[in-house]
């Protein structure tokens, strides 16, 4: 890897990481200079990660303003979420019917480390939030390479909104960690028992749940969604 190369995707690593965890708050400018100075980097390649971030719709362009992290409504977090449940059901359905022995390790393997970050995470740490949703990840990816559908996987890779989900996470007590790691074990057992429709409704109810605390936390409090990303654990 080149120089320009590897500064490029440092930046966009470290840019990127800023906003799934908030620090860069939805409807924040992203001015290169500023940022350029932060991470000690040239302005090229945090230019050319702005516009990766861009594709990848975590950021987009606003006339006079330049780039800007992007903000979602209720109504939005609400329809991402129904697609998500319907692509990741179907991911589910498939992966029960095309499962690997190699598939389900990888699926134990993420299983195990969730139910591993959950102590951490419960203590409110950022630590503990990138832990578990770490865990959450290596599960989700798993079951989707083992339903072996390329354009479903570009699709989901552009539903799944990352921010959402770390947010999500962080504001889970424990209780809704345990229900997450229950959902992830009976999602794991009805695909290893080819049982393709019990996968795809527990996987829709999975996705939801997540959808449905992050809805209820919003309506409770009167800033909002940017209440989400303005507590940030330490």
């Amino acid at each position: 890897m080149t120089e320009a190369k590897g500064n490029t995707r440092t930046a966009y690593e470290q840019i990127r990481q800023a906003i799934v965890e908030g620090r860069y708050l939805p409807g924040q400018r992203l001015i290169e200079q500023r940022i350029a100075k932060e991470f000690e980097l040239s302005r090229t390649p945090v230019r050319e990660s702005l516009r990766m971030l861009e594709a990848e719709g975590l950021v987009h362009s606003e006339p006079n303003r330049g780039a800007v992290v992007r903000s979602v409504s209720v109504e939005e977090l609400a329809d991402l979420y129904a697609l998500r449940a319907l692509l990741e059901s179907f991911a589910a359905e498939l992966a029960a019917a095309r499962i690997t022995d190699e598939d389900l390790a990888r699926i134990d393997e993420g299983i195990a480390l969730f139910e591993e970050s959950i102590g951490i995470a419960a203590g409110g740490t950022l630590e503990g939030v990138r832990a578990l949703s770490e865990a959450n990840r290596l599960i989700h990816g798993a079951i989707i390479h083992a339903a072996r559908h390329e354009r479903l996987a570009q699709l989901l890779a552009r539903t799944v909104d990352v921010p959402l989900v770390f947010q999500a996470f962080r504001q889970f007590d424990r209780s809704e960690m345990e229900r997450s790691h229950l959902f992830h074990r009976l999602i794991r057992d009805a695909i290893a028992a080819h049982e393709g429709a019990r996968a795809a409704r527990l996987m829709s109810e999975h996705v939801l749940q997540g959808r449905d605390v992050l809805i209820a936390r919003i309506q409770a409090h009167p800033q909002g969604a940017e209440h989400l990303f303005a507590s940030r654990p330490t």
